[in-house]
Order: structure tokens, then sequence, then C-alpha cells
């Protein structure tokens, strides 16, 4: 099959999917590292007798923040305790900065033409449902069930990081077809965490919420560019949710979508104001300028301006997307990652680790997710429904397809919703979570060394659009 190249007229569009490619490594492949760290430092400190009481004891503590009787970090009126509150309201800033990223990808992404999106999405279906299929299979009959959705998720951090230490020998087309195929897959993880992770329904709640996102949404019409004005309400409309019985993550989700995509000024005209504003100053005295002293009224009103028209040239879904993502990658995830994965191994069975929930787990995201994003591609290019990446062939497919089996965060947060809260299921949660981390490891290191041998040596043909 040849593979797709870019013509003339598809420049405009690459440049968009470059931009959101490069955007994609520089926010997650570093992140990766951190979380790793946190998954390690996890796993000792669980496992070192009388230090890993004091670890399991933390998570019980109860986090307030109060008014009055008010406590906002309430559910149904009983105090979270940390744990809740890192997967509860931590995660639905992740949630937040996940939304934004699908909002940004849709109007300007690899998710703004459906035709380069289609292969990515096609794989993701395939990646999320044979891996799903694979577990019911082997979990008919069990109490695990429930756990079902648990591999059908990629995580990019970890993902992207593995492509990351491969360097300028990985095509831009793939780190571009990981991308989309993982942002597919927070969309599949959304969807399944609304629809069968909640509770009994407080209508009366939801209907408060859904009036005050009708309010973000009628901001967004009238061009409201505040961002304490999405973030204010939308902290409210968390809360709702979180006493609804809908999963709170899925308010930051929704609360994304309303934040506005486009900017106050045009650049032609920030940029219009910069040339006036430092008009003024080249006409000012050379040694008055260079000079360290207190600046004068005009001065500051100038530079005033200057600062001014630089916030509204940028949307506020950008600006928050930039200022949130290293608040979520390097404190967030691995705050969650450091209190989610710490698995008591001590007195366990290492033979446990292939059998039951865990071993359904890690064949579902090693297998399932590697036949099922690398068949529903081939089909996709077989069929002409999508082209195939460029400068690409199946081999570096099939490694690509083998790195999705990473589920990593989501899949630790699903497990969580599974299994965690209830003393009767902590033998699976814990064998779950430890599927999910051998899986995982199986599925980054496979891929790295199948990528090594695999991928030309020297720099990909579009290497130059990856600096």
């Amino acid at each position: 099959m040849k593979a797709y190249h870019l013509q003339d007229n598809d420049y405009s569009f690459a440049n968009k999917v470059f931009y959101s490619a490069r955007q994609a490594l520089r926010r997650h492949a570093s992140g990766g590292n951190i979380l790793i760290a946190a998954t390690v430092l996890a796993l000792i400190v669980a496992n070192i007798p009388g230090i890993n009481n004091i670890y399991f004891d933390f998570w019980e503590q109860e986090v307030r923040l109060q008014l009055g009787s008010f406590n906002f970090f309430s559910h149904h009126g009983h105090p979270m305790d940390m744990l809740a509150f890192i997967n509860d309201a931590l995660m639905a800033i992740f949630f937040f900065t996940i939304g934004l990223e699908i909002k940004r990808e849709v109007l300007v992404g690899e998710l703004s033409s459906f035709r380069q999106a289609l292969l990515p999405i096609l794989g993701a279906i395939g990646g999320m449902a044979i891996p799903v299929l694979l577990f019911f299979i082997m979990s008919y009959g069990t109490d695990y069930t429930a756990g079902a959705a648990i591999p059908m998720a990629t995580d990019i951090a970890f993902s992207l990081g593995v492509l990351a230490m491969l360097g300028k020998r990985v095509p831009v087309s793939l780190k571009v077809f990981l991308t989309t195929l993982a942002v597919v897959d927070d969309i599949g993880g959304i969807i399944v965490i609304a629809a069968f992770y909640s509770g009994a329904i407080d209508y009366i709640m939801l209907l408060w919420a859904a009036g005050l996102l009708s309010l973000l949404l009628l901001g967004s019409a009238m061009k409201i560019k505040s961002k304490i004005f999405y973030l204010g309400i939308g902290g409210i409309v968390w809360f709702l949710f979180l006493n609804s019985g809908i999963h709170p993550t899925i308010a930051g989700v929704l609360v994304a979508f309303c934040v506005p995509a486009t900017p106050v000024f045009a650049p032609k005209k920030y940029v219009k104001i910069i040339r006036t504003s430092i008009a003024h100053f080249r006409a000012q005295d050379d040694e008055l300028l260079s000079r360290k002293s207190i600046l004068n009224k005009d001065q500051m009103d100038w530079l005033k301006e200057i600062e001014s028209a630089s916030d509204k040239v940028i949307s506020p879904l950008q600006e928050l997307e930039d200022s949130l993502h290293p608040i979520v990658n390097y404190f967030i995830l691995p705050f969650f990652a450091f209190a989610n994965a710490g698995i008591l191994l001590l007195g366990t069975d290492p033979a446990s680790i292939f059998e039951g929930i865990s071993l359904a787990i890690i064949v579902s995201l090693v297998a399932g997710k590697f036949l099922g994003i690398l068949g529903f591609s081939w089909l996709a290019v077989k069929f002409k429904l999508a082209p195939m990446p460029a400068h690409s062939n199946w081999k570096m497919m099939s490694s690509v397809a083998l790195l999705g089996g990473i589920g990593f965060t989501v899949s630790l947060f699903i497990a969580t919703l599974s299994f965690g809260g209830n003393l009767e299921f902590a033998y699976l949660l814990n064998h779950a979570k430890l599927g999910i981390v051998v899986g995982s490891l199986i599925a980054g290191v496979g891929a790295f060394v199948i990528l090594h041998y695999t991928l030309p040596h020297g720099e990909a043909p579009d290497a130059v659009m990856q600096e």
C-alpha cells in the first residue's frame, strides 16, 4: 500500500496538525517521566513495613474547605477523604484539560479534518472494543466483569514519552496518529464514566447544573472572556455534579466545552497596538530608556496597553490549556499515581499476577489493544477509507498499536471506580492495579524494543517538522 503524502493544498491543515503534535509532545512526554517516578515510589512505600501503614492511613484523612457549616468538599453531607479528593476533585481538573484539548483538536487540530482523523478514530474504536470483548470473555461468570472498561484506555503521557525516547527517528505522522488515537480514547472513557459510573440521580441538582452550564454557554456566545467567570461557575457545576449522582469528572469536560476558543483581538490588531506603543518608546531619549529607573505615567500606560492586548489576543481556551497542563502533568497526575498505584505486594503469590483479573487485564491491554488498533487500522487502509500515515509501514504501525496498551492513568481511575470504596472488592482492586502496571510495562517496553529495531536509522523524512 502506497503511503499518503501531503499535497500543496494540504499544507494549511498540515501546519495545524504538526503544531498539535508538537504541543502534545511538549506537554505530555516529559510528564511521563514524573509519572513513572511517582508509580515506582508508591510501589516501594506501600511495601515497606511500618511506613506502609502511614501511607495507606494518609489517604483516609478528611479534606475540608469550610465556611460555617458548609463544606465545599463534601459528598451528600459527608466530608471527602484524601483519596476521594484526588479522584473526584483533582481528576476533574485533569478531565477539564482533556475537554479543552478535545475542543481544540475538533476546531483546529487532528480532529478538524474527518478524512485525516478517520484512521486513528477507527484504530481507537478497535482499541476500545477488542480489549473490552477479550476481558468479557475471560471474566465471564466471575465477580470482576464490572471491570471490563479498565483496559480500554491509552495513556497519552506514557505512550508519547516512549516515542520521545526515540527522538527524530519517529515520523511525525505516527506521533499525530497516536495523539489523535489517545484523544479519541479519552472521549470513549468519558462516555463510559458518564454512562456506567453514576449512582442514584438527584434531578434537582442536575437541573441546577444544567442551568449554570447554559449560563456558561450564554457567556461564551456573548464573548465573555473572563477566565474567573468560567472557572468560578465551573466549580459550582462540579459540586452539583458531585452531589447529583453523575461522576464529577464529567463536569470538568462539560465546563471545558463552554470555554470560548476565539480571542477578543485578531493578531493583526494586536500587532498594530504593539507597534503604536513601541513607537512612543522609540521617540524617547535612548539614555533615559537605558537607565534602570521608576517608569513615568506615560511609560506605564504604554506597557499596560501592550499587556492588556496580550491578554486579549490569546483565547481563554488556549490560555487555560497552556496554564493548566504543567499543573496537571507535574502535580495532579503524579499525585494521582502515587495515591492509586500503591499496590500491597507483601504476601502476594507471584503466580497470582497471571491469573484472575490481573491476567484478564494484562491480556486485554497487550493483546487486545494490539489486535484492535492494528486490525481496525488495516481494514481502514485496505478498504481505502483512510490513508496510511506518511513515511510509515505496517511494522511501525504494529509497534504503535502495541504502545496503545499503556493504559495506566485512566485504567487506574476506572479500576478505582469499579472496585474502590468496598472492602469486599479490595482484593480485586489490588490485583486490577497489578494487572494494569504489568500490562502497561509489557506494552511500553515491547513497543520501544520493536520500534528501536524497525525504525530506519537517522532522522525521519519529516524530522524538520518536529523542530
